[in-house]
């Protein structure tokens, strides 16, 4: 038992690469229900794809941007906490990246305002990546291949305002769309089933997730203190954490900001009681009475959120 629990921990702390397999043409389209968005410049974003999955640019050369945010599990971590350089742990639990181009803050204290901005941060941080700006400057330039990939997108030599872009760049195209739900509210009333409707009518009605959960990608982008405590950069958001979208669920576990509920079924137990006892609750957060067949039904209807039309729809032009 205890030799198996030292496997596990070894496992779970050592750092990988991450393989990019996706598709040639990912983020090519807008999915529908998420309204036109601004267009993404391709050379931009493959350049941006390029970076986001190479661990060169980490300090042991064994971590990459995808190595917190893995395709298959919505661009989140299966980990409470992801593993860096070194194999330190991180903070808080990586939040999924779908459709951050509708996001106005960014990381779990939305200390970030612009994707930019954030996308420099897990490169210095020395939990995540450990490394000086400079020196991935200086890196970039040492490389004929990317100083060839800067300058045919960029008509520049590479900088970090540059490498910000790209990497937002394609972060602007990891897009999730196209859901039952999206389908339903336009009109198709069987694109959901029973139980996924009366999920949805408990998310709209006795549940009132809709005042934290708004707007196409199902999130304010607002601060909430839930009761489970979060990093803050103000006082006064001591205990408040970045509403997540709804987005992906099915794929993004464990959930919360700090990895701390594994199932649809424990997130929705958690709100039924009213959140967690703390000073600072969000008068919003409070007891909701759910049956045990309503707390089913609504992650029923979370669960929609994840799937995606056979036959796709898109919002816009292909970018």
């Amino acid at each position: 038992m205890f030799l198996c629990a030292v496997l596990i921990l070894t496992q779970t702390q050592t750092p990988h690469a991450v393989k990019d397999t996706l598709p040639d043409d990912f983020g090519a389209t807008v999915p529908y229900g998420l309204g036109e968005l601004p267009p993404v410049d391709p050379q931009s974003a493959r350049l941006g794809r390029k970076l986001f999955f190479d661990p060169a640019l980490s300090a042991d050369g064994k971590v990459s941007c995808a190595s917190c945010h893995l395709p298959e599990h919505a661009f989140s971590d299966p980990r409470p906490r992801s593993v860096g350089i070194h194999g330190r742990l991180s903070t808080l639990h990586s939040p999924t990246l779908l459709n951050r181009a509708l996001g106005s803050s960014f990381f779990w204290d939305g200390r970030s305002g612009s994707l930019e901005e954030q996308a420099l941060e897990p490169l210095t941080n020395e939990r995540e990546m450990g490394r000086r700006l400079e020196d991935v400057e200086q890196q970039l330039n040492d490389s004929a291949e990317y100083r060839a990939l800067f300058e045919s997108a960029y008509a520049s030599a590479p900088t970090r305002a540059l490498l910000a872009r790209a990497l937002s760049d394609f972060q602007r195209t990891i897009r999730m769309g196209d859901s039952p739900v999206d389908r339903f509210q336009e009109g198709d009333f069987e694109a959901l089933s029973v139980e996924e409707r009366l999920g949805l009518w408990i998310y709209e009605s006795k549940g009132g997730c809709w005042r934290c959960h708004s707007g196409p990608n199902f999130s304010d982008e607002r601060l909430h203190n839930t009761g489970i405590g979060a990093l803050a950069q103000a006082p006064q958001d001591t205990g408040r954490f970045k509403t997540p979208t709804l987005r992906g669920l099915s794929m993004s576990a464990p959930y919360m900001h700090d990895g701390s509920l594994g199932t649809l079924e424990e997130v929705v137990e958690f709100y039924n009681r009213g959140g967690g006892a703390n000073p600072g609750l969000a008068q919003e957060v409070k007891p909701l009475n759910l049956s045990s067949s309503e707390v089913t039904h609504l992650a029923a209807f979370l669960r929609a959120l994840s799937r995606t039309s056979a036959t796709p729809r898109t919002s816009a032009a292909p970018r």
